[in-house]
């Protein structure tokens, strides 16, 4: 086992350390902490923004170009949330707690250099155990057919869906609003057009990626708008990496010796799970390192334990999203989501097969994430001094670049003026979904699954002859079955327990 995982990294390596390939990952790497200094964008915006700037590449160049936006921007997001208490995306919300006040003591040199070591040790850790953990869920889920797929798929969907957005209800119509526009297209069962009002253009259907663009680029920017963000004036911070002060003290590191692991560890398992991700991760590492901490009021004051937890957290989550992803098919996060449409795209189809299809693809990207993590720490050190001058551009001269990358991108992606009109309607869409309290995630989330989970149906539907046999004669489809039941009847029994609890309150006060 241990010689064949050390024979398929040697496989990756020589993929992600060749010139392409360390170009490539050192561009994605690079460009995802510029997208995580911008508040508000987030690495879901950054991938589906530049998905189309990727298009003549390899695949596998591609894909870990792609991935390197995507853990970049975690090592990004914290530089703003250090220096100005403004996150970068969602994830890098509680390393405001300690890392702003750290930054007010004249400590924010320590503070960046011990959010790029936790940042590291996070990603770090996660990729070895992804590395262990992929090919064994490989090795189970290659006896599943479309049963299990399907199952898998509306479990997934629904976990996740009920997961983002304000409540359940408001990502449960955000997801249906993805599976609509999925509809768009050629029937798979008939073969006959299905609302593409007379357009040869939409027979193929709607490309994610300009829904993508338009969802969480074109909307996000619109909010950000509203919020008055553009007149914000920038803010000019100055960070020398030569001066003294800017190093960690011995004592940092001491203090933070257990924290690394505990939370690299916290922030792995949420990555797994599907719906987690890295900010709930991180915010559960915060909480159990204030938890178990002997000086529990120093948090939230300026303390270098509240900061690294997060971090760690984060960027394993990061990598653990990797596990369902490349093993199972189902992306635990948007931006999984979006990596998951990029994987489609290319004629990859992520599962228990991908591993044994294409191993050089896989293997190549786990292999350019430990690669990923090396220029990430160099970078998130000794480029800080470049990075805050980022932030001295003001927010009203970044917008109209931004929309125009994004118009560029949607043109680009089939040469389509009608791409480009999705592109503006699913921005005005994602601009009253963020404002509103839905969730962008979910509706790429059902945009890109949703086909497949149609698609498995019907096979499931013709294999077992019309009678769904197969959904409770397999052990696997029996397990995935009760899990689908538990999973919609848990919501409906929790709310019908409140209602007799507060039933039984009231009668015992008359």
């Amino acid at each position: 086992m241990i010689a064949d995982i050390v024979a398929n990294l040697s496989l990756g390596l020589s993929i992600a350390a060749s010139p392409e390939g360390f170009l490539f990952l050192l561009i994605g790497a690079f460009v995802g902490m510029i997208v995580g200094l911008f508040p508000g964008f987030g690495p879901a915006a950054g991938i589906a923004v530049l998905i189309p700037m990727t298009f003549g590449l390899e695949p596998t160049i591609a894909i870990i170009m792609l991935a390197g936006i995507y853990y970049g921007s975690m090592y990004g997001g914290t530089i703003t949330s250090i220096l100005i208490n403004t996150p970068g995306e969602s994830a890098t919300v509680a390393s405001t707690l300690d890392g702003y006040p750290l930054a007010q003591k004249g400590r924010a040199g320590p503070a960046l250099v011990m959010q790029a070591i936790a940042s590291f040790v996070g990603g770090t850790v996660g990729v070895i155990l992804v590395t262990a953990l992929a090919p064994s869920l490989a090795d189970f889920a290659s006896s599943f057919g479309p049963s299990e797929y399907f199952l898998i798929i509306a479990v997934g969907l629904l976990m996740l869906t009920t997961m983002m957005g304000e409540n359940k209800f408001k990502g449960f119509i955000s997801a249906l609003i993805g599976f609509a526009i999925g509809t768009v297209g050629v029937d798979v069962m008939s073969g006959q057009q299905r609302f593409t009002f007379g357009s040869a253009e939409l027979i193929g259907g709607v490309y994610f990626v300009a829904v993508a663009i338009g969802l969480f680029g074109i909307g996000e920017l619109l909010h950000c708008v509203l919020n008055g963000q553009h007149r914000q004036p920038a803010k000019k911070l100055r960070v020398s990496f030569r001066s003294a002060a800017f190093w960690p003290s011995r004592q940092d590191y001491s203090e933070c010796r257990y924290t690394f692991a505990r939370g690299s560890a916290i922030g792995f398992i949420a990555g797994v799970l599907p719906g987690s991700g890295a900010t709930l991760g991180s915010i559960i590492g915060y909480s159990i390192e204030k938890k178990i901490a002997k000086d529990p009021e120093n948090f939230g004051k300026g303390e270098m334990r509240g900061l690294v937890a997060p971090e760690a957290a984060n960027n394993a989550a990061s990598a653990g999203a990797m596990v369902p992803l490349l093993s199972l098919g189902i992306p635990g996060s948007g931006a999984t989501a979006v990596l998951l449409g990029a994987f489609l795209m290319w004629g990859l189809q992520p599962g228990p097969l991908l591993i044994v299809n294409d191993p050089g693809f896989v293997w190549g990207l786990i292999a350019s994430m430990y690669l990923g993590n090396l220029i990430l720490i160099a970078l998130s050190i000794f480029a800080i001094p470049l990075f805050v001058k980022f932030l001295d551009i003001p927010y009203v001269h970044v917008v109209p670049v931004i929309v125009l990358l994004c118009v560029i991108g949607a043109f680009a992606i089939n040469a389509s003026i009608v791409e480009t009109w999705i592109l503006v309607v699913s921005g005005a869409i994602g601009f009253a979904m963020k404002k509103y309290g839905y969730s962008p995630a979910a509706t790429v989330l059902a945009l890109v699954l949703g086909s497949m989970a149609e698609e498995t149906f019907l096979q499931t539907y013709i294999i077992s002859d019309g009678t769904m046999n197969l959904f409770w004669e397999r052990p696997v489809s029996l397990v995935l079955s009760i899990m689908l039941i538990v999973v919609i009847a848990a919501p409906l029994i929790g709310m019908l327990a409140r209602r007799l609890s507060r039933g039984k309150t009231i009668a015992g006060d008359v």
